[in-house]
């Protein structure tokens, strides 16, 4: 089949470069060619502030195009984010889901936004052709956004904006292919109806299916959306729903070291096992509305909602001899719902007077999650296999430990966040001068349920709850000295809602049980102070940020009160120092640059009995390079050759910070042409991702042990796409 697909690629690439030239209507090619680039623009969606320029915040903020994730064809959202300087990207324990480590702080899935909202997007993983653009804000973000619902983003967050129709219509098609036999197509259509175009319609879907370049690693997605939106005079309104089906088999997981790094199987060796497999369903989206009651007062109000569904068959792989490779094989079965909706409303208003402006926000929001799970925890399988040389082990068929209802789960967790904020700035010299400040009353509510039950508790009882509020501040300083250059300064604070403890733990040398099991700690504050810098001149753009951010941190420890138990516990605080920078330029005609780099200086602070204080935490790169380029070849119309070059400086994979990951660098080539079918632009794209084939581990990111995850292999990538 590859062969096969291949072979049409190449006759289909070949058909299309021998369009004689008189016959091809350069104006359409090159408004196509235009329209191709890969592009970050600077602004995007600031929470209760709006939609603003990057130039008009004292925050961090950057938006990747839809034109980059038709270019580069990721498969995950992690994939877009590979990106960003700030960003990597590693797995959640088992699971094929992808966390986000952004500033050397964890987003997880269920705190990336959509729409502006959160808690509605998938928890696991995101089909990235759903979005329109992906925006990344850097920093703490808890006044923007309220508390994140997972208890993450403390370094930043991630915003999948819907995709709605445009000025012009729409009807794309497109056949993609990932090596070796990973196969999909897609369609996008987008039309605006009415008198005044104020109506439009925006349908687009998503199926792919097969191996991918790790070895019989299997995963399919498949993606429907929908959005319809009216804009007409003072009112706007748009509903946006989407339906994503994600499934990973065999996936090659992350691998439980103990104190030694091993040196890193082949590139595509896959050492997970086949009876892994994860199913995950997510239908959800929102309802927004707009209606301007004046000339420079806007109300707002948005209502989301998702439910999601996970069904799999875990795995972990935990190494037992370095030398040899030998390793052992656990299962779990976890099959998990959510139910969650989310809702903000607000009033934006601008005043304005002789000497100065105000800009005042106004509103509430409030978050209800509910989380239904079983467990069941298997013995390692009594066959061995090896990370060089993988064996398929019997499934594991003993239970260690078991919890909750399998067969129709009921609630463990209950959450509810709501939040009243109100916010001014004030602008001064025609807004040269911006001073923004605010408040955010955050209130969290929590409950907890026995997953067995347990003296007088019958399970799915109530374990405990907690209600929790605190005050969050902002403050932030913007100032335009001349057209193009700003400077900011910001100290905001995050918080977050406690972590849950789990019933058992990975210690690196086998699962224990938790003390604390079930119980949900009080949550989280962090402060963010950041100073920095922003150029918007001609075809560059640049920023320069440096920033400090102190939060607690809860791990497992041993509990020295029980032998032979782990506790769950806020043991100390991360102290995160440094420097991003970020450019995008076209410094000759033809040519971009999108390129950045970060510094963090990350230590262990205030830890229990000075145990490993002064440390580094786990799987916190000491630096990041990133760089883009795409250049339109002078010499041969229509051709843009692509280069991608991801580093990441070393990283410390344990507490104790006796093992560390090295330096890793990963170059990617692609070339993309443009041509006519007729009258329609076809876009043809290929490209090599870790074009040397380099075997590295590209992340020990995790909590209390180390785990670590290798980077890709070689993929060949190809894709047509046809408008009409």
């Amino acid at each position: 089949m590859t062969s096969k697909f291949s072979r049409l690629m190449i006759g289909a690439s070949l058909a299309t470069f021998a369009v004689p030239a008189f016959a091809q209507d350069s104006a359409i090619i090159v408004t196509a060619q235009k329209q191709n680039q890969t592009a970050v623009l600077r602004g995007g969606n600031v929470g209760i502030f709006g939609d603003k320029a990057a130039q008009d915040t004292p925050f961090s903020i950057k938006t990747y195009n839809e034109a980059l994730i038709l270019n580069q064809q990721p498969q995950t959202l992690g994939q877009v984010l590979e990106n960003d300087p700030s960003i990597r990207t590693t797995l959640g324990f088992g699971i094929a889901g992808e966390l986000f480590v952004i500033r050397g702080f964890a987003l997880s899935g269920d705190d990336v936004g959509f729409g502006g909202l959160y808690g509605i997007a998938p928890r696991q993983l995101v089909a990235p052709e759903l979005a329109q653009s992906v925006q990344v804000l850097n920093g703490s973000s808890a006044f923007i956004n309220g508390a994140a619902p997972g208890g993450s983003g403390i370094g930043g967050s991630v915003n999948l904006m819907p995709k709605r129709a445009g000025a012009r219509d729409l009807n794309r098609l497109t056949v993609n292919y990932t090596g070796p036999e990973h196969i999909g197509g897609a369609f996008d259509v987008s039309r605006r109806y009415g008198a005044n175009d104020e109506w439009g319609v925006r349908i687009n879907g998503t199926a792919r299916r097969g191996d991918v370049a790790i070895d019989d690693e299997f995963r399919s997605s498949y993606l429907l959306g929908g959005a319809i939106d009216y804009d007409n005079g003072p009112l706007r309104l748009a509903l946006d729903i989407v339906y994503q089906r994600v499934r990973v088999a065999h996936q090659r997981p992350k691998l439980v070291v103990g104190n030694i790094i091993p040196a890193v199987p082949g590139s595509s060796t896959n050492y997970g096992q086949p009876w892994q497999n994860s199913t995950l369903r997510d239908i959800f989206g929102q309802f927004r509305a707009e209606y301007d009651i004046a000339d420079n007062a806007l109300l707002y109000a948005s209502f989301g909602a998702r439910d999601g569904s996970e069904r799999g068959f875990y795995q972990t792989i935990r190494l037992t001899d370095a030398a040899t490779g030998a390793a052992t094989a656990q299962g779990s079965y976890i099959p998990r719902t959510d139910n969650n909706e989310a809702a903000t409303v607000g009033l934006r208003a601008k005043l304005a007077s002789r000497l100065w402006t105000h800009e005042v926000n106004v509103g509430g929001s409030i978050n209800w999650l509910v989380n239904r799970n079983a467990y069941l925890f298997y013995a390692a399988s009594p066959v061995a296999t090896n990370i060089y040389d993988p064996v398929a082990v019997p499934r594991p068929d003993v239970v260690t430990f078991a919890g909750g209802d399998i067969d129709d789960p009921f609630p463990i967790n209950r959450q509810k966040l709501s939040s009243l904020f109100v916010s001014d700035t004030i602008g001064f010299w025609n807004d040269r001068l911006q001073i923004t400040a605010g408040l955010r009353l955050q209130m969290i509510g929590s409950k907890s349920y026995a997953a067995n039950a347990t003296g007088p508790i019958a399970a799915g009882g109530s374990t405990g709850r907690y209600d929790e509020d605190a005050v969050t501040p902002v403050l932030g300083l913007v100032f335009k000295p001349v057209n193009g250059v700003s400077f900011y300064a910001n100290r905001i604070e995050a918080l977050v809602p406690g972590a849950t403890a789990a019933v058992s733990a990975n210690t690196g040398t086998g699962v224990l049980p938790v003390s604390n099991g079930g119980e949900t700690l009080p949550p989280f504050l962090s402060t963010q102070y950041e100073l920095g810098g922003k150029v918007a001149l001609g075809k560059l753009n640049a920023s320069l940020a440096l920033f400090q951010i102190d939060r607690d941190i809860a791990i497992y420890t041993l509990d020295t009160a029980q032998p032979g138990f782990l506790v769950y516990g806020p043991f100390g605080t991360q102290r995160h120092r440094g420097i991003e920078l970020s450019i995008d330029a076209e410094p000759v005609d033809c040519l971009r640059l999108i390129a950045g780099g970060s510094v963090i200086d990350a230590e262990l602070r205030r830890t229990q009995g000075g145990v490993n204080e002064g440390n580094k935490p786990t799987g916190v790169p000491e630096y990041m390079l990133n760089a883009n380029v795409e250049w339109d070849l002078p010499f041969a119309p229509a051709f843009t050759v692509t280069g991608r070059a991801v580093h990441t400086g070393k990283q410390a994979a344990n507490l104790d910070n006796t093992l560390f990951l090295p330096s890793w660098t990963r170059f990617d080539l692609g070339l993309r042409h443009v041509s006519l079918l007729g009258d329609s632009p076809l876009t043809l794209r290929a490209g090599v991702d870790n074009i040397a084939n380099r075997r590295y581990w590209a992340s020990a990111f995790d909590s209390f042990r180390p785990d670590l995850l290798q980077g890709m292999p070689r993929t060949f990538k190809a894709s047509a796409s046809i408008e009409f």
